[in-house]
């Protein structure tokens, strides 16, 4: 796969991720708690997963037990705490805001692959992020100040999500270093299922469960939890973790008009202001991609 490619694999996966609180919303107004919510997206996703592989090829589903670390690192430390901390900030604050809090990411797997990956800084990246920093700031209504539109428990929320979503790109390369990406994602679900389940009661309100819940469980696992994850994950193979996580910050967008079109949330022109940072951010990775592949051309056309 080229690195082009990668990157679309990416975007789109980022764009299935945005429309994620439909389905969150929905569940949420048939009285699911957030942490419920956590438990059937993971669970729901695993089963889909599993079914996909064995279809696909067992051969997928061989690990050596002792790897198992890097799946609880993806599966627990990761997904579980990134979507507790996500559909909680959803509840606290809004789709919108809570979806560009996410994107805090960036920041966090840029520190992270600098001292672990061993990844490279460059002018364009810290660009990137620094307008993602303040595109993000803006949507929250940090400055200007926007009276109300946040609270200090969202805050904390979204920062935790953007914290424990940066880690999957970290843990996940380590994985990858040994595994398909199919492997990682299966068994990365099914620790977050082992995780997130037990502890949810969610076999206390069968009342809850009905035709039109199921097509909402079936939409939140398949559309915004597999099918993304095997695209990001398949992406990750090519793209640097740092350079992948900025990308992917199309999703807030997306989240943002899926609250305003959807469930009428308001954003003003500062908002909207940080919405086209985080888009710039995006178009200057994708053509420091562009540079990068060129240099490297040119470098092979001198060797000739």
């Amino acid at each position: 796969m080229n690195r082009q490619l990668a990157l679309i694999l990416i975007f789109i996966a980022a764009a299935l991720w945005g429309v994620i609180g439909i389905f969150v919303t929905y569940l949420y107004k048939m009285g699911f708690t957030p942490f419920q919510v956590v438990a059937i997206r993971v669970s729901t996703a695993f089963l889909f997963l599993l079914i996909y592989t064995l279809a696909k090829d067992l051969r997928y589903l061989k690990i050596k037990p002792l790897d198992s670390r890097y799946f609880m690192g993806t599966g627990i430390l990761s997904i579980v705490l990134f979507n507790w901390c996500l559909f909680s900030a959803m509840e606290e604050t809004s789709i919108s805001i809570a979806f560009v809090l996410l994107y805090t990411a960036p920041i966090f797997v840029t520190i992270f692959s600098k001292f672990l990956l061993n990844e490279s800084f460059t002018l364009r990246k810290i660009a990137a992020l620094c307008m993602t920093f303040t595109g993000c700031t803006l949507v929250i209504g940090l400055f200007p100040k926007v009276e109300g539109s946040i609270s200090l428990y969202g805050l904390l929320l979204g920062l935790g999500a953007g914290l424990f979503y940066a880690l999957y790109s970290i843990l996940g390369k380590y994985a990858l270093a040994k595994y398909n990406s199919l492997t990682v994602t299966v068994y990365t679900f099914l620790f977050a299922s082992l995780a997130a389940v037990p502890f949810s009661q969610i076999w206390e309100i069968p009342q809850l469960f009905n035709d039109i819940t199921l097509l909402i469980v079936i939409g939140l696992g398949f559309v915004s939890t597999m099918l993304p994850f095997l695209l990001y994950t398949k992406g990750l193979e090519n793209v640097e973790s740092s350079r992948a996580s900025i990308i992917a910050t199309v999703e807030p967008v997306v989240a943002s008009l899926t609250g305003y079109l959807i469930f009428n949330e308001q954003l003003d022109g500062w908002q909207y202001s940080g919405i086209v940072l985080v888009i710039a951010s995006v178009i200057i990775v994708q053509d420091s991609s562009k540079s990068l592949q060129r240099k490297s051309h040119m470098s092979n056309a001198s060797n000739l």
